[in-house]
């Protein structure tokens, strides 16, 4: 076969026989600021001619480039030409064989489709970075070839050997890959390890960190036991990826539980966290919700800077959105938060998640958290099962471009014995101090119905006592008594109208008061106190049940 009758048709190609032939057929034409053809005689004084691109023949030069290079011609590829170094690489190729037999390294690298597609189409291909069986890397260019004018058709198959930029490339992304992975256990360890558990909910919670393309972000959640019954839950979300990300959403969990144990209103808590937040980067900005639940209240009060709004499922499957009330982002400064509240009953189902479940690129993130609305009011079942359910309807999967955090609590119904675990008793102290032996009767009553030990029973009796007697010397009215048993704790809990908090001091030998909160936190499990929404305190006592 004559090699230098096939010529490859690439882009440009007719364009520059064109301007070839019209320098031939007029060599008179050109100017004085024209230049001579490149095939145009030299004066005798001058340089030796060099001859032009159309003068080298195609062989020479594809036997001398470094680059793999083959020819293939006819339906079923048979070989027309192969250069040294495809040689050199894949050895010694007989002419005229087909290509299917005689080029494994081309079946193998799934190129003999791609020739298929090359002469049906008329139109070059290549594919990037193939490792071929003599474990090099290379880039095929597949260009169609014709002979002459309407004669045979091939392809002209170019390998480039890129096997330094292959493994640079895989260098890097493994470095990326450790990068991610350090930054993800970063993550997962700043995470809770385990929920707490209250007593009277059920939660659930899920983190997805984002793809493989992605670096991991700062997402966070947790679950805080405030005492005295009430929980706090938290969600935030940190701007930006990487491991500063992860170590400023550490930072800010961290702050988050100590903030908590002060026992404050959501607001007031993330106002101490915008300030925090700003003293840490003041070039990062977070999003979070801080809510409280309060069994006796039956509601959620919370407070969001900047954050999604939380979905409420009540027992009907009705979905209710908590919009407002919301402040900028944690970071910016200058705002005063409010808190807000959202029924939370038996029955009940609340959830919090960060942008990655509900945001999307081609969607308005009104469509997502609809979305997520419609999902939540199909959703039954325990609280894990609620959160599996709504990842799985929002399309998230390992490849997902944003991490993902779902938070899920439940209020469940209790009926029958596992409702008798649960009960109130609260008591209006109306009076003077004839309050207090009234209050002492009325746990005494209500312990004995309850059937606790004696030693349990005593003891609540005397901190009930304790704690009554502390409040008609230092409160203002009203005053009320409350005591609620769960299935694994006795709550006692006294409010008044005074919000002067007491504090456990020590009493000298010669004082007659100062040891009521003293002798409560030695009796309790565990005790606090804190201010009420409208006005006044609450202290608190809590005694562990025996296990059953």
């Amino acid at each position: 076969m004559n090699f230098t009758r096939w010529s490859a048709r690439l882009p440009g190609t007719q364009r520059r026989a064109a301007a070839r032939t019209e320098q031939t057929l007029s060599p008179g034409r050109r100017g004085e600021d024209s230049l001579p053809a490149a095939r145009a005689e030299q004066p005798a004084d001058g340089p030796p001619s060099v001859p032009a691109v159309d003068d080298l023949r195609v062989r020479e030069v594809l036997d001398r480039v470094p680059s793999l290079a083959a020819l293939v011609h006819g339906p079923d590829h048979r070989i027309a030409y192969v250069n040294g170094a495809y040689t050199a690489a894949f050895g010694v190729r007989p002419l005229g064989a087909r290509a299917r037999e005689a080029l494994p390294e081309l079946r193998e690298l799934g190129l003999l489709p791609l020739l298929d597609q090359v002469l049906r189409s008329g139109r070059p291909r290549t594919v990037k970075s193939r490792k071929a069986p003599d474990g090099r890397s290379y880039t095929f260019t597949c260009t169609p070839v014709t002979e002459g004018d309407g004669g045979g058709r091939g392809v002209l198959v170019f390998a480039t050997d890129v096997t330094d930029h292959a493994e640079a490339a895989e260098r890097l992304r493994a470095s990326e890959r450790r990068q991610r992975e350090t930054a993800v256990t970063l993550q997962r360890s700043l995470l809770p390890q385990e929920l707490e558990q209250p007593d009277d909910l059920r939660i659930a919670a899920t983190y997805h960190p984002g793809g493989t393309e992605a670096a991991v972000g700062g997402d966070w959640y947790d679950v805080i036991t405030l005492g005295g019954g009430r929980t706090a839950l938290v969600i935030g979300d940190v701007m930006g990826r990487g491991v500063r990300a992860a170590a400023v959403m550490g930072q800010l969990r961290t702050a988050v539980r100590a903030y908590a144990r002060l026992d404050l209103p959501p607001h007031e808590v993330l106002q101490l966290l915008d300030g925090l937040a700003t003293e840490i980067d003041a070039n990062q900005i977070a999003t979070c919700v801080y809510a409280i639940h309060d069994p006796n209240e039956g509601r959620l009060v919370y407070s969001s800077a900047g954050h999604l709004p939380i979905l409420v499922r009540d027992e009907n499957g009705t979905v209710l959105r908590a919009d407002e009330p919301t402040g900028p982002p944690l970071g910016t400064g200058g705002w005063m938060h409010a808190s807000g509240s959202v029924p939370l009953g038996p029955g009940s189902t609340a959830v919090l998640y960060t942008d990655g479940l509900v945001e999307r690129r081609n969607e308005d993130l009104d469509e997502g958290i609809a979305a997520l609305e419609r999902a939540l009011a199909g959703a039954t079942g325990t609280p894990q099962v609620v959160c599996d359910r709504l990842v799985r309807s929002a399309g998230v999967t390992a490849d997902h471009d944003d991490d993902v955090a779902v938070l899920v609590l439940q209020h469940p119904v209790r009926t029958g014995p596992d409702g008798e675990l649960f009960r109130n008793a609260a008591l209006e102290l109306l009076g003077g101090v004839e309050a207090a032996p009234r209050a002492r009767a009325f746990a005494s009553g209500v312990l004995t119905s309850w059937r606790f030990t004696a030693d349990l029973h005593d003891l609540g009796v005397l901190a009930t006592s304790e704690l009554v007697a502390n409040s008609l010397q230092h409160g203002t009215p009203p005053m009320r008594l409350r005591l609620r048993r769960t299935d694994r704790r006795l709550i006692i809990e006294v409010t008044d109208g005074d919000d002067h908090l007491p504090r456990r001091r020590r009493a000298e030998p010669g004082d007659e008061s100062g040891r009521g909160i003293a002798i409560v936190a030695t009796i309790a499990s565990n005790w606090g106190c804190r201010r009420t929404p409208g006005g006044g305190k609450a202290v608190w006592c809590e005694f562990a049940l025996p296990r059953a």
